[in-house]
């Protein structure tokens, strides 16, 4: 099962602008930018308008699944989130589908597919939030070998945020959990996964820690409008479909977020290219600030 992480840092870890997941408390008032940094986020604009934005009606997440895109909010797929992710900073993996957030960008989700097969959830009634918890800290102390390899702080898992939980009808598995970096900023990862015929839909929300009550609920209302296609989705199981090797205790912790640098709030905790701060909201506002949401 760890063999297969897939290298996912805390939340997000959507680098400098993505999450995994909420950042480290920011400062109420982001530092003045300084030529350099000006240009570089004049250089993120271009790129933001040289993306194909959807504003409203369903928004692909590859063939697997669709998006309802609300009125106030932009979607882009695989390309665009791509290119937004290695803008950031982040390592992709090529199963990037979906990126979505308010217009002014103030924090996102992005959406990955993993093809691990059909995951049983007849744990729905047994998750040990206690037990799962140990499991992550262990798991984070050999993470924690990784980083150090690759020049990265390293993380402490601190508890949950909100422990795990699975909704049946919709088969959501959803968490939240606190880090702390090497460098001593703190972050919520917060994590959904969609359970679908033939693997999980990943989803990573991106947001600052203070934004996080809010955020959340209105999070989940957007994930409302995500639907696998039929024969994609969890009831369309067949007998003779791949199983997935573990169930959702497993997916907590095999998939946990908490191994290396791909989503990208390890790299927007530790190496942000782009600003030189640590709340991408703050950084998002001031770069925005005196543009209308149309111009980008």
């Amino acid at each position: 099962m760890l063999s297969k992480l897939h290298f996912i840092l805390c939340g997000a870890t959507f680098a400098i602008a993505a999450s995994l997941s909420a950042v480290a408390q920011a400062p109420a008032e982001a530092p003045e930018a300084t030529p350099a940094q000006e240009a570089k986020n004049d250089e993120f604009v271009k790129l933001v308008k040289s993306i194909d934005w959807k504003t409203e009606g369903a928004g692909s997440l590859g063939s697997l699944a669709t998006l309802n895109v609300p009125t106030g909010y932009r979607f882009t797929g695989t390309q665009g989130t791509v290119k937004l992710m290695e803008a950031f900073g982040n390592l992709t993996s090529g199963t990037e589908l979906g990126y979505v957030s308010p217009l002014n960008m103030d924090w996102f989700a992005v959406f990955e597919f993993d093809d691990i097969g059909y995951v049983k959830d007849d744990e729905k009634d047994k998750l040990d939030a206690n037990e799962i918890l140990e499991q992550l800290k262990e798991g984070q102390v050999q993470a924690n070998k990784q980083l150090t390899e690759r020049g990265m702080p390293t993380l402490e898992v601190l508890g949950w945020q909100t422990p795990p939980f699975y909704n049946p009808t919709t088969h959501n598995l959803e968490w939240a959990i606190r880090l702390r970096s090497g460098s001593g900023g703190e972050v919520v990862n917060y994590k959904t996964k969609v359970l679908g015929r033939r693997g999980v839909m990943d989803v990573v929300l991106v947001c600052s820690e203070a934004e996080l009550p809010t955020v959340v609920t209105e999070y989940q209302k957007l994930l409302t409008g995500f639907s696998y296609k039929k024969e994609e989705s969890y009831a369309s199981f067949t007998s003779g479909d791949k199983i997935a090797k573990y169930g959702l205790t497993g997916l907590i912790v095999g998939g946990g977020l908490l191994v290396a640098a791909k989503s990208g709030l390890l790299g927007k905790l530790l190496k942000p290219i782009i600003v030189g701060v640590l709340a991408i909201g703050a950084f998002l506002k001031r770069i925005f600030v005196g543009k209308t949401k149309e111009s980008i």
